[in-house]
């Protein structure tokens, strides 16, 4: 039984370090079982207090501590598991320490690992003090000078920062020496030694410094780096030409891991990546992972300016750097792939990542007010959420204006460790505007819901817009005030042509109106026709719309809403509500026949972009539906989804196998977004046959499997014949794992489809799959390819009424909880939301969670969130 009660970190305790460190030097001496760091600080007080010198440290065998070159005596310093505390020191000094660590012993991937025989590390958040005794907060930034010394079997000494030296030592072995003339904060830290090899390019700076730029990955792997080096380039010059920033180094690296806990980490010219967030060509990587990859790519590199140049004050303005990057890098996808599609992408991970967050026990603030553990805090709040709240201040303000305030905040807090606060005043002074009420946005956790009632008179040609806002409680937050939110608005009539229409004496087609009150109303005039309401355009705002809309306004917003995140709107909105009443057993087979006569219809526009096209086939997900009626019953969510798409594939069947064939790829494989667009079309095309699984459907799919050219195909095909289950689809998963079975990135694949197995028959697969050969717990990316896609991305077969599911949850989490906290942690996710599901069902989630709460020895991780998760309301 579990009888400590960790005590939480919080915002409103954050008070300066105590000493400042204003250089580093770094020796290490590198062993996989024995490393020795050699840490040299110089260090000055910060104030006036004469207080003791604490250091952070964990895991860390001592040997020696010195100040000024004397060597302390036990009874001069104080060492315990977590810090290393020295009484006396003077206001300033020279502090040299010397440590030794077991790289091959961290199966938590943080701080100094072992990966592929290579040695990684892992900083942020609180990696460093694993490595060596520091003050590990992001508010002291130093320069660092770098030296590693190892066997030349480590044939790569890599860190952050120009090379400096590097050569052979007298024993045999060799070294290299980096220096990094930026401060930064010991997060940021970065080494890696081992085997690689490089692919190498430049790139000249809009200043015209050529910068080279280094891509290391596994031997033979180079060829798979080519188009994460296409998007770090294009990544460059993006931001030059919509930021003005230029890279600041003569040397960018990446290096690809394949035991990594994150996707990448934007270390100061040295990013480290997941290999799987990095390595691609057609025959092992689908168009998703291209999106991914390039995305990431560029997530990582807009850091060096929002993250790296300008850092956190203290980890409560983790979505400083994070949601603004996020913003950044959704940005550029747009420009890369197309606006409107990805924007619907963008908010479709929003919904199924954060919504769900925000109405659970684990909902907080963007910029949270307290913690256990800050790694728990890596989340679709803080990163998606506050992508959104920085996409809103955009509208807010305007372009403009906001590109003046981005200037002014490089300019004010480069070198610096900042705040949220001093972030919003820079905006505040390029605009001229008073944003001290959207400051709010980042204090409140939870989602607001917006609801819309329309009045429109003929006679005076006038239409009024009553809008009303309520924001839900959340835990520690029982009472809510209005927040500022930006409807974007549009008129169409009856046939979906726009309507035009004067605002406050102002003609226009669109308006943005800013609710910034419990209720107000707005009033449009010189509506020439009864118009049908367009809002929330480009979901100008991260909440849930409601409106008295009728469903024939929403086969108008489907056929022809030029606003294309709305069009798409629209049909998940009528999906939504045909699966919602069919799962409360009021089937309404007339409209969904009505639905599929609309999809039809829209597939046929020859105009409409393939990709556009694939996401309007593509109905709202089962989480997506338990979200939006409770409690939930995932059983009959599965099935009101299913029928659909049966009723899809029978309605649309001639059309469907059109697009199927039609599409098919000529010529040399493509990863860019017309052609992506196209197979995810034709991919989507053969799931909905799928619905339909007679002969043909079988043959079609089989076939699709096996004319594969490309991984995008392979598993489309793959997954096709697992929804029609039988023979068929056995065989063709056993000759994909022949196929693949040395590439440990496709067989991450191969699990995490089998982990979404429709059938009954899921979990025992999933179990079986547990005590396969190539399962391996401790590593990351596949332990989260199979029981992190079953717990999330397989509801139906996770929610077994006899909670066996949960049961295998809890226990995976107990077992990777005892060597790796910070993945078990993310693995909790699904039990969490155990309120929004039917009683039933939600005792037997609880219960699992009161077992993991009990367990003797539980992380902080992993306690942090289960208890959460069981607090009162």
């Amino acid at each position: 039984m579990r009888t400590e009660t960790p005590q939480p970190i919080r915002l409103a305790n954050y008070r300066p370090p105590a000493f400042l460190v204003d250089t580093i030097e770094l020796d290490f001496d590198l062993k996989p079982s024995a490393t020795r760091v050699r840490a040299k600080l110089a260090l000055r007080r910060n104030g006036e207090h004469a207080e003791p010198l604490v250091l952070n440290g964990e895991r860390l065998t001592p040997i020696s501590v010195a100040v000024d070159g004397r060597t302390l005596g036990e009874d001069e310093r104080t060492i315990d598991a977590e810090f290393l505390t020295v009484p006396n020191v003077p206001d300033a000094f020279v502090l040299e320490t010397e440590v030794e660590i077991d790289p091959a012993a961290n199966k938590a991937l943080d701080g100094l690992y072992m990966s592929g025989g290579r040695f990684c590390t892992q900083c942020e958040a609180e990696g460093f003090r694993k490595i060596t005794w520091f003050p590990d907060r992001p508010d002291v930034l130093a320069r660092y000078t770098v030296r590693m010394t190892a066997d030349k079997g480590f044939q790569r000494l890599l860190s952050n920062g120009n090379l400096m030296e590097s050569g052979e030592t007298a024993d045999g072995r060799h070294f290299a020496v980096w220096n990094d003339p930026f401060p930064k904060p010991c997060y940021l830290f970065a080494l890696v030694a081992g085997e690689l090899d490089v692919l190498e390019d430049s790139l000249v700076t809009m200043s015209g410094r050529k910068v080279d730029l280094r891509i290391y990955v596994d031997p033979g792997m180079a060829g798979r780096a080519a188009y994460a080096m296409d998007a770090l380039k294009r990544s460059m010059k993006w931001d030059e030409e919509a930021f003005g920033r230029e890279y600041d180094l003569d040397l960018f690296m990446i290096v690809a891991v394949r035991d990594f806990n994150f996707g990448a980490m934007e270390n100061k010219g040295l990013n480290i990546f997941n290999s799987s967030l990095l390595l691609a060509d057609p025959a092992t990587a689908t168009d998703f992972d291209y999106e991914r990859i390039e995305s990431v790519v560029a997530h990582e590199y807009f850091h060096n300016w929002t993250g790296d140049r300008i850092t956190c004050r203290d980890w409560f303005q983790l979505c400083l750097k994070e949601g603004l990057t996020v913003f950044r890098d959704q940005s550029f996808s747009a420009d890369m792939r197309g606006e409107a599609v990805q924007r619907i992408k963008d908010v479709k991970a929003l919904r199924a990542r954060q919504f769900s967050e925000d109405q659970g026990p684990l909902a907080h603030p963007v910029r949270p007010s307290s913690y256990l553990k800050i790694d728990n805090f890596y989340t679709a709040t803080i990163y998606e959420k506050g992508a959104e709240v920085i996409r809103m201040l955009k509208t807010l303000i305007g372009p403009d204006a906001f590109r003046k305030g981005m200037d002014l905040y490089f300019e004010r807090w480069d070198g610096h460790a900042t705040t949220v606060e001093a972030f919003i005043d820079c905006f505040a002074e390029a605009s001229g505007r008073d944003l001290s009420a959207f400051f709010a946005w980042y204090e409140q956790a939870g989602t607001p819901r917006i609801d819309i009632k329309s009045r429109y008179d003929a006679a005076a040609r006038t239409l009024e817009l009553d809008l009303t806002q309520t924001n839900p409680a959340t835990p520690g937050q029982p009472n809510k005030k209005p927040l500022p939110v930006p409807v974007r608005i549009g008129l169409l009539d009856g046939d979906g042509r726009t309507i035009a229409f004067d605002r406050d004496g102002q003609a226009t087609d669109e308006t943005v109106v800013v609710l910034d009150a419990a209720k107000t109303t707005v009033r449009l005039t010189g509506v020439d026709r009864e118009p049908v309401l367009s809002a929330l355009r480009g979901f100008s705002a991260p909440v849930v719309l409601t409106t008295d809309a009728e469903p024939k306004d929403r086969y108008v917003q489907l056929a022809a809403d030029p606003d294309l995140f709305n069009r798409w709107e629209a049909g998940q909105d009528l999906a939504r509500e045909l699966m919602l009443a069919r799962a409360a057993g009021r089937p309404d087979e007339v409209n969904e026949e009505r639905y599929a006569d609309a999809v039809g219809r829209a597939l046929a526009d020859q105009a409409a972009d393939p990709a556009f096209k694939a996401l309007l086939l593509t109905l709202p997900t089962e989480s997506d539906l338990a979200l939006a009626r409770q409690p939930a019953d995932p059983a009959a969510i599965h099935a009101a989804r299913e029928a659909l798409r049966a009723r899809l594939a029978l309605h649309l069947e001639e059309e469907l196998k059109r697009l199927h064939t039609g599409l098919q790829g000529v010529g040399e494989f493509s990863p860019d977004a017309a052609e992506a667009g196209r197979r995810a079309l034709r991919n989507t095309a053969l799931e909905v046959l799928a619905a339909n699984p007679h002969a043909e459907t079988v043959e079609r799919a089989r076939g699709h499997y096996e004319a594969a050219g490309n991984m995008t195909d392979a598993m489309g095909g793959l997954s096709a014949l697992m929804s029609i289950g039988g023979e068929a689809f056995e065989n063709a998963l056993a000759d994909f794992y022949e196929r693949w079975k040395s590439e440990p990135l496709v067989i991450d694949k191969w699990f995490a489809l089998q982990a979404r197995d429709p059938s009954e028959g899921a979990l025992g697969r999933v179990l079986g799959l547990t005590a396969h050969p190539a399962f391996d717990q401790k590593n990351p990316n596949r332990l989260r390819a199979l029981v992190g896609t079953f717990a999330a991305g397989n509801p139906a077969r996770f929610h077994d009424p006899s909670g066996a599911g949960y049961t295998f949850l809890a226990d995976q989490i107990l077992a990777v909880d005892a060597f790796n906290p910070m993945t078990a942690a993310r693995l909790l996710e699904p039990l969490g939301g155990w309120r929004r599901y039917t009683p039933e069902l939600g005792a037997r989630m609880r219960g699992e969670l009161e077992r993991i709460v009990a367990r003797e020895g539980l992380s902080k991780n992993v306690y942090e969130l289960a208890s959460r998760a069981l607090a009162d309301d």
